[in-house]
């Protein structure tokens, strides 16, 4: 039986003696492909021959494909129990196949030879959530003590970098605060008027922007913007701190670095929040009202009266604070996710994604909560 690969030509033949003959030739380069051994399981289950052979004098060129099919075919044959013989390979390709099976195999090396069952892996998940629940209890724990000292000013850390975050997270935030949020309005805008055209009610178009920029959407959109930007900053900050050991320089110094890089960071973006949610809320509000002045035939004028008399003050405190608890929120998740980094630059990476991950589902819970509690306040 001869068989054209990718790899090369393989041809099995059979001899009086009941020798099975392996013949190898032309090319066999691994950049073609891993050669087949499906022709030779199926020539042994046809019948088991006394012993193989392998003969590789039509080898023209070769690589370490021809040695991974030969040990292959080597270790198919070992499980039969049928004995091989390699003395018609040239020495070279004998050599080097010597020298592979030299080296024990692993334990794991083939595919579900040590998979663990499904128990181990579920008490082994079991451990790992205990573990990190306890180290969420300890910074939680940490930080409420570091805020207790903020209040009786005793809590260490520079201005400069306080003023500098609040900056970073404050005014270098506007533009991208600015897009989005004007966008949402605009989409609300559009949703809105679909409907309220067919009633040929399309001034309460702003109504409907007005309230729920001011109310939720202001807030919430806002808190996504700073989670992705400021929560993976933080995290990428305090992770890569961890990596070059500057937090471990700090406790060595008897710098706490809850005060000196945790509570800056807290501080503020629970300070530029709810500025920025009210920027948003005003960018919101434009966006609508572009739509409505270049489409709906209104007028600046009437429609912002109208927004006006449809948002109420409770509408705006309302969402100026819970723009303050997404802010507190996203900082305490990216900088938890930053302090549980490990100590190399792949877990930088991967506190920043949690980091983000776990600020973007703490908010939307926190939204939950607050228009539950909303609805039963009657605000």
């Amino acid at each position: 039986m001869s068989v054209q690969s990718p790899t090369g030509e393989l041809a099995l033949t059979r001899l009086p003696g009941g020798t099975l003959v392996v013949r190898l030739a032309g090319a066999w380069r691994l950049d073609h492909g891993l050669p087949p051994l499906h022709e030779l399981r199926r020539e042994l289950r046809e019948a088991t021959p006394a012993r193989i052979a392998f003969e590789g004098e039509g080898l023209t060129h070769w690589d370490s494909a021809v040695v991974a099919f030969l040990a292959g075919a080597s270790s198919i044959a070992r499980e039969s129990g049928i004995p091989i013989d390699r003395s018609g390979l040239p020495e070279g390709l004998r050599r080097l196949l010597d020298l592979a099976e030299a080296v024990p195999e692993k334990d794991d090396a083939k595919d579900g030879s040590n998979i663990d069952d499904f128990v181990h892996r579920l008490g082994e998940k079991a451990i790992e959530t205990h573990r990190l629940f306890r180290s969420d209890l300890q910074f939680l724990g940490h930080l409420a003590l570091t805020v207790g000292r903020a209040f009786r000013g005793r809590a260490r850390f520079r201005g400069s970098d306080l003023a500098y975050l609040i900056q970073q997270n404050g005014f270098e935030a506007l533009p991208i605060v600015t897009l989005v949020t004007f966008l949402l309005g605009l989409i609300l805008a559009f949703v809105g008027a679909i409907q309220l055209q067919t009633f040929g009610a399309t001034i309460f178009v702003a109504d409907l922007v007005g309230v729920a920029m001011v109310r939720d959407m202001g807030a919430l959109i806002t808190g996504i913007i700073m989670a992705g930007r400021s929560g993976a900053a933080f995290a990428a900050q305090l992770g890569s701190m961890k990596v070059t050991q500057e937090i471990d320089a700090l406790e060595t110094m008897s710098i706490s670095s809850m005060d000196f890089l945790v509570l800056p960071r807290i501080a503020a973006l629970f300070l530029m929040m709810p500025l920025l949610t009210l920027y948003g809320d005003a960018m919101g509000i434009l966006g609508g009202a572009f739509v409505g002045v270049s489409m709906l035939d209104l007028s600046l004028v009437e429609y912002l009266f109208q927004t006006a008399d449809a948002v109420s003050m409770s509408h705006v405190v309302g969402g100026v604070f819970k723009g303050a608890v997404y802010g507190a929120l996203i900082a305490i998740a990216g900088c938890l996710r930053g302090v549980q980094c490990g100590r190399s630059s792949s877990a930088v990476g991967e506190a920043a994604t949690a980091a983000v991950v776990t600020g973007i589902v703490a908010i939307i819970v926190a939204c939950g909560v607050f228009a539950f509690a909303f609805y039963v306040l009657g605000i």
